[in-house]
Formats: structure tokens, sequence, C-alpha cells
């Protein structure tokens, strides 16, 4: 049967037993969103209002955050909203628009933190260079092209599914991924070449690209004393540790969509809700601990509010 994109209905159906632990899933998430935003918000908020956080690194970390904000703002108000609706739907269109722009949120977070080790690495392995380098035109390159390649190659995945015909119209997740793929009447190839490349050119090139910085920083402050050593690895694990969480969770993404129909539907949901719920809340707390100055200022501000 010919459908039409513009009336398609697709059903949600990746809640497991979401009749008796509706209210509980509520209050779950609605919780762990208002933390999310409460606490992403509250370091950009340090950054933006204490000068001797104004330095591209911190300038990279508020980006972050925010990205971490609007990565929750995609999927939390409509996942709120099915689990109090007896049905869980969402059109076409919106699933598309919700799918492509979780993607381009992860691809800038990929590019973020690729530029965040382009940064240390300048400031540790360069640093007389440093103020030369990384000036506010570079800063401001770093922050549109993030959000614009991701945002661009996203456009032009949502052009080549604008004009897919679909045969299944149930998703087996609770929101939409890349699990779409699987609704096609006929898988196509030209979606599938361009989601590889797109995967590959917003994940792994940053990903290597950050390896093979960290790994030069490493390489470096080992050769010189013991003091650049202690600086390389104090600012460089947190995000390290950012890096290889989020990685984490993005594999997981994948690994669910590939093995949707070996695992059960609750495994599946734990996984999900792993790489929704927690990594945006993650970022802010290992910033704030494992960065000095912010969590100075952030020790201050929780004494000003007791």
């Amino acid at each position: 049967m010919d459908v039409k994109l513009n009336v398609t209905l697709l059903t949600l159906g990746g809640f497991a037993e979401l009749h008796k632990y509706r209210y509980l899933y509520f209050v779950v998430i609605f919780t762990l969103y208002i933390l999310i935003l409460c606490c992403n918000s509250t370091i950009v908020c340090l950054i933006c209002s204490h000068k001797n956080l104004h330095e591209p690194m911190y300038i990279f970390i508020a980006a972050l955050l925010i990205n971490s904000v609007l990565y929750s703002m995609i999927i939390y108000p409509k996942l709120l909203s099915d689990v109090l609706s007896q049905k869980q739907m969402i059109s076409y269109p919106l699933c598309l628009f919700q799918g492509l722009s979780y993607y381009t949120s992860v691809g800038s977070e990929f590019l973020l933190l690729a530029a965040m080790a382009y940064d240390r690495y300048v400031s540790i392995c360069k640093p007389l260079q440093y103020p030369v380098i990384m000036n506010r035109i570079t800063i401001y390159v770093c922050l549109i092209l993030a959000w614009l390649i991701p945002a661009f190659e996203a456009l032009m995945l949502g052009v080549l599914y604008s004009n897919v015909k679909l045969c299944s119209f149930t998703l087996t997740g609770i929101f939409c991924n890349n699990s779409v793929h699987k609704l096609q009447c006929v898988p196509s190839v030209a979606i599938s070449i361009y989601g590889v490349v797109m995967l590959i050119n917003i994940a792994l090139l940053p990903m290597l690209f950050i390896l093979f910085t960290y790994i030069k920083i490493l390489k470096l402050s080992y050769q010189r004393c013991r003091d650049v050593r202690k600086k390389a690895l104090k600012t460089c694990l947190p995000h390290l540790l950012v890096l290889i969480n989020f990685s984490c969770f993005i594999f997981f993404d994948i690994i669910i969509v590939r093995l949707e129909t070996d695992i059960s539907k609750t495994l599946r949901l734990i996984l999900t809700f792993e790489l929704i719920l927690f990594h945006p809340l993650l970022n802010p707390i290992i910033y704030g601990l494992k960065m000095n100055e912010i969590s100075k200022h952030l020790k201050i501000l929780l004494c000003l509010v007791k």
C-alpha cells in the first residue's frame, strides 16, 4: 500500500511494562531532566559570569554543556509526553526531525571534543604560540563548524529519507534514531552509504584526531618535567573521561539497533535509558569535579546557597 508520508504515524514500541510503571518512569525521567538542565546551566552560568573562565578551554566546555542541554531537549519533552499517553506515537516527519536533530547533537559533541583536544595540544605542546593560535577567530570558527557541519550532513540525510516508502510502522525504541532505517520497504543503498560516510565524518575522524592529539600530548609531556606531566594529566583527564563515556553510549546506540531482534525489550530499554538519561548528566559532574577552577567557583556558589 502506498502510504503518504505526511499522514504516516509511527508507533514507539520500546517501552516495557509501561502500564505498570508509567508514573515511576515519569518521575525518574522528569527528575533527571531537571537535574540535567540545572547542572549544565549552572556550570555554563559560572563560566559566563567569571572573567578568569573566559579562556578557550572553558568556552569549549560551556559549548559542550549547552550541547548536552540541546541533546536532552530533543528527546525528553516527547519522552515525558509518551510516558503519560495511552498510545506512544509520532508522525514520520517529526520522527525524522527528532532523529536528525539527535545525530546533529551527537556529531557536534564529537567535533567540540576534537576542538578541546586541539586547544589542549596547543596549550601544552606550543605554549608560546598559544595566544596567537587560539585567538577569538579560531574559537568562533571551531564553534560554528562544530554545529554547522553535523547539521548540514543531517539535512542531506533528511532529504534522502524524505522519498522513502515505509512498509513497517513500529519502532523498537522509545525515540527516533537510526532504527528508522529498518522501516523501509526496500533498504536504500544511497542512505546506507551516506550514513556510513556521515558516521566517519562526524564521529570516527574526530575520535581518531582526539586520540592522536592526546597521544602526542602524553608523549611530549613525559619527555618534560614533572610539572608539565601533572598539568597535562590534570587538564586532559576530564576530556578523556567525557570522550570514553560518550563513545560507549554511541556504541550502545549502534549495537541496540543491530541486535534489536536478539535482546529482550527490557534490556534494550535499560541500554537506551543509559544512553539518553545519564550521559547529559555525567558531563557537568565530570567537569565540575575534575576542573579545578570550575570546582572552586562551584564550591563558593554552594556555600552561598547554604
